[in-house]
Parts: structure tokens; sequence; C-alpha cells
């Protein structure tokens, strides 16, 4: 069976998303004429909403796994639809590392694994905690990380092989504010909760610096809703939390959170 990557990919106009979904193809056709099973890097929620949607038009089965239930990456394994879930190998590694002293970040502990050499779609969730981080990774690379990983920014750290029951999720941390919005635009969201102007926030947009819940934004005039999060590149990622209410000019009374 030879796959149409063109037809089940044209509604993709992202071309980093089509790149990954003629990816996925290409395990799905391996799938179905070798009756193999395949397996991915880790995908974000919006990547696996668009492999699901490609997935499900084929016979075949696919399970997805990231360690924890709750978490953001996870890899896909895709297999044919008369092999048990239970007989599925799952080729992940959990490690612990350790800094020793507080005030390390999310994006400290990726940028440490990534100077490495490391590819994004290789680390999975990131789970910082005071003193040390839980790492999600595929277990082609966990022993280059256990001998190679010696620092994070200026800091020593040392890393362990630790088991899928150790992992504990660390409170979310965020900063709460109350705003008034215009409208419930983008572009109107990122600048007031950056600071920004209307066009500086508009010019980060088109410049494909924006996604919303993991999706590519690159319209200013894209509205959000509750429950989005928004990301943007060099300033964090922000959460609509609710619309409180509407002023007697007709702005939006919202609570938003910075993630942090």
């Amino acid at each position: 069976m030879k796959i149409d990557r063109e037809f089940y990919t044209s509604h993709i106009k992202d071309n980093e998303q089509l790149v990954n979904m003629r990816r996925i193809l290409d395990k799905a056709e391996k799938v179905l004429n070798n009756h193999l099973t395949e397996e991915t890097d880790f995908l974000d929620p919006y990547e696996r909403h668009l492999a699901k949607s490609i997935l499900n038009r084929f016979e075949l089965n696919y399970l997805e796994y990231g360690g924890l239930d709750s978490a953001e990456r996870k890899i896909f394994i895709i297999y044919p639809f008369y092999v048990d879930e239970s007989d599925i190998k799952l080729n992940l590694s959990f490690l612990r590392i350790n800094s020793g002293q507080e005030g390390l970040a999310h994006k400290d502990f990726l940028g440490g694994i990534l100077n490495l050499g490391i590819k994004r779609s290789k680390v999975g969730d990131i789970l910082v905690h005071d003193t040390y981080a839980d790492v999600i990774v595929k277990k082609e690379i966990s022993s280059f990380l256990l001998f190679n990983l010696e620092k994070i920014g200026n800091r020593n750290v040392n890393l362990i092989e630790i088991y899928l029951s150790d992992i504990s999720e660390p409170e979310e941390s965020f900063k709460e504010y109350k705003k008034f919005l215009s409208s419930m635009r983008i572009d109107v969201f990122i600048c007031s909760v950056y600071n920004l102007s209307r066009k500086e926030s508009q010019d980060i947009i088109k410049s494909g610096n924006v996604k919303v819940n993991w999706e590519l934004i690159e319209k200013p005039s894209k509205e959000i809703n509750v429950g989005d999060i928004i990301s943007t590149r060099g300033y964090g990622r922000a959460k609509l939390v609710s619309i409180d209410g509407l002023s007697k000019k007709g702005r939006y009374y919202t609570t938003i959170r910075i993630l942090t």
C-alpha cells in the first residue's frame, strides 16, 4: 500500500507541521505494509491532534504515552490492529537532574539539554521542583545525558535514572492579574499582558512567534477563548483564565495567569 501523502495532509498549512505529519504517514505506511510497530518522537498537544486526525483514517491502532497521564508532550506508538496493547514496549526513560539549589526554571533545564545537541523532539515533559527537575526522555538518549549533562547554566548538576513511580508533579507556578481588554483578539491580549504597543504585538505574531494551544498563529485578528494558552517566544506562556464581566465602555474584565 502506497499512502497518498498530499491527500492526507492537504489541510495543513504550517510547513513545519506538514513535515511532521508526513513523517507520521511514513510510519503508518510501514505498519500497514510490513506489520511493524513504529514509534514517534515527542509531540505537543496540537501535533497529536493533527496526528490523530490522520491515523484515525487507517486500519491500525495507536497509543499515546508520555509517562504521566497528564503529560503535555507524548509519543505515539503505532501498531497493527491485531497486536495486543499489553505487548507494546514503551521506550522512555526517567531522569532526575539534581542542582542542589533553588532558582532554576524550566527553560534553564531545557536549554542545558539542548545545548548538548539533543533535539527538542527527544525530550518530553520537564517537571521542575525546588532543587531538582524530573525529565522524561526517549530511552535512546538517556545514557548520553547521564554521562554528559554536567551543568545547567553555571551550576553543576548530577543525574540519576529513576522510576516512573518516583515522579511527582509540581504545583503550577504563575502570577495572576486582572486586566481590561478592548477585545479578545490575540494582538490585544499580548500587548496588554506584556505591556507592548499594538504594533509590537502584531509584529511578533506576524513573525511566527506566537502559538495558541500549541498551534502557530500568524493573524493578529485571531480571537482567543477562556482556557486558551498563549505562548509568545521570548516572553513565555500566559493563560486566559476567565472573563469576569464587561465594563460600561464594552471592555472585557479578565483574569490572566502568566506561567512562571
